[in-house]
């Protein structure tokens, strides 16, 4: 559990982000895709089922995360505004921007609407440019960018995706400058795949650029902090859990976020290999 959380805006359904843990050393994480929550106007006008909505987000990306100490949670849904996209596209309007979901009562979001939910967006990278600061000013450091996929997209009686096409974890570095950041990538993919889940009786597969390469979030900070920040998209396959009903495995799910911990000291030691500019 996040034992922590030193800031949260907003309470109940309007909060919008929870900041966890003292952001004093060089890894932290983030769940931008974590929420589930809408804000009033944005629910009534909302005609998707809320089923579909849950697959669609990313649940439990923030537990990922649990044994790391400092991270971001938001607790909009990916609906309302999706972080993982640039402001100018972050609110599905029409069927279009939505995977082709019908998602509104009119087909289509009010601009008004739409406008407001930006502010999530802005409210987001605010936060996020103000903790990831405290990092860069310290040197060279590194984001969990944290989320979830489906991998039985034909239904819940049929086959799960190939293995060969879909990694237990993707690690998605395509928004990375890769080359100065060898050491610390090499670090975390063999730390990660090292211990044997017990839930599964086998070390993760974990592989980089097969599924995912990285979104807004890794790119937005690579651009502001471009010779201090390592930004890595990790997509774990939802294995934790059943897709279609909802229900985790909370165990694996530990287990997960243990491997995924257990990745800090090494990156930590590789980020000293990492030689940043002088000014």
């Amino acid at each position: 559990m996040h034992t922590h959380a030193d800031m949260d805006t907003g309470s109940g359904p309007d909060r919008i982000l929870t900041v966890v843990g003292p952001w004093d050393t060089q890894v932290a994480y983030t769940a931008v895709h974590a929420g589930h929550d809408l804000r009033e106007e944005v629910r009534d006008l909302m005609v998707l089922d809320e089923a579909v909505r849950f697959r669609e987000e990313d649940p439990y990306s923030d537990r990922l995360g649990s044994g790391i100490g400092s991270g971001m949670v938001m607790h909009r849904s990916r609906f309302e505004a999706d972080l993982n996209r640039p402001r100018s596209t972050c609110v599905c309007v029409v069927p279009e921007q939505c995977w082709g979901l019908r998602v509104w009562r009119d087909g289509q979001l009010p601009p008004d609407v739409a406008c407001r939910s930006r502010q999530v967006h802005d409210a987001w990278f605010a936060e996020l440019e103000r903790r990831v600061a405290r990092l860069a000013a310290r040197g060279p450091f590194v984001v969990f960018d944290l989320h979830t996929y489906n991998h039985r997209r034909d239904g819940p009686d049929a086959a799960p995706a190939p293995q060969e096409g879909n990694p237990d974890v993707n690690v998605g570095t395509g928004t990375l400058d890769r080359q100065p950041w060898i050491p610390v990538v090499d670090a975390f993919m063999e730390a990660l795949s090292a211990p044997v889940i017990p839930a599964t009786g086998r070390r993760l597969d974990v592989r980089e650029n097969v599924r995912f390469w990285g979104q807004n979030e890794g790119r937005w900070v690579h651009r502001r902090f471009p010779d201090t920040a390592c930004v890595l998209a990790l997509e774990f396959k939802k294995t934790f859990m059943d897709e279609w009903t909802g229900e985790v495995d909370d165990a694996h799910l530990g287990q997960l976020a243990d491997a995924l911990a257990a990745t800090v000291a090494p990156v930590e030691a590789a980020l000293r290999e990492v030689s940043v500019p002088t000014p």
